[in-house]
């Protein structure tokens, strides 16, 4: 008997324009055969990389969309946030999981904090130990090396990681609650590097070659591949290794396109090369 189709919360801002957060994290659960519910913490017309933008708080909507929810006894197999915008917005995603998670939840977290040494300057220590609460309720996080040092108040550095420093880290994340942790974007000369941790199981560290400069959304959709995956059953190093090259292409297809870096990345072009399990 086949199981019903399993479903995901997904947590984060929706942007109309730029390819990031909820814009790509329906399109690539929808594809991997998961529903994907959103829940919008914000409105943006475009992401902020551009020179002006929209932008319209839900904060106020969030409680009363998350009680009909709970009202109408919804049941998801995963629940992924990305982006929140404050102390209140951690809050109201903690005591969504809390109510909503059940045996069968997978809950991911993207601790999405900050990138390149620098902590975002919208985020206040309040937030950044917010986020580590709702991390400890995770199964799975996926922290770039940035996130990963705050979380753990570890001092960041450009390059010249060891296994062992990251394995330390991931050690500290793990003692904070989740069972898999995935640490991305750990610069290797002309590689990019995931460091794969996974209780009771051989660390990894996965490469791939570097190309291209930072886009956008990327992170978004590495996020997405992973929850889907981890509703559906895949294991996980294989998720980060699919994730990955799925990324990988999605860049050189922008490149190849000519597409500008601001417009994130063209999945749209190579979704059909996502393998689903």
């Amino acid at each position: 008997m086949h199981n019903k189709q399993k479903k995901i919360a997904a947590i984060s801002d929706l942007t109309g324009f730029g390819r990031c957060a909820l814009s790509v994290a329906m399109p690539i659960v929808s594809y991997m055969k998961v529903q994907c519910c959103p829940v919008p913490t914000s409105i943006f017309s475009n992401h902020t990389a551009y020179q002006e933008y929209s932008f319209f708080d839900c904060t106020g909507q969030l409680t009363d969309y998350m009680a009909k929810w709970k009202k109408l006894n919804l049941k998801f197999e995963g629940i992924l946030s990305g982006f929140l915008g404050s102390a209140a917005q951690i809050d109201m995603v903690i005591h969504f999981v809390t109510h909503f998670r059940t045996g069968r939840t997978k809950v991911i977290v993207d601790p999405i904090m900050g990138d390149h040494g620098k902590i975002y300057a919208t985020y206040t220590e309040e937030m950044c130990d917010g986020i580590r609460r709702l991390v400890s309720l995770a199964d799975i996080v996926t922290p770039n090396l940035t996130e990963c040092c705050k979380l753990t108040d570890v001092s960041y550095k450009e390059k010249n990681w060891k296994k062992k420093e990251l394995h330390a880290m991931a050690e500290m994340l793990h003692a904070m609650g989740p069972e898999k942790i995935v640490i991305t974007g750990i610069p290797q000369g002309n590689f990019i590097a995931n460091y794969i941790y996974e209780y009771g199981k051989t660390p990894r560290l996965f490469r791939t070659h570097k190309i291209g400069a930072d886009r956008s959304g990327t992170g978004d959709i590495f996020a997405s591949i992973i929850a889907a995956d981890a509703v559906n059953g895949v294991a996980f190093e294989r998720s980060v290794k699919k994730a990955s090259n799925f990324i990988k292409r999605c860049v050189a297809r922008s490149i190849e396109m000519d597409i500008p870096r601001t417009d994130g990345v063209c999945f749209e072009e190579v979704i059909h090369m996502l393998k689903i399990n």
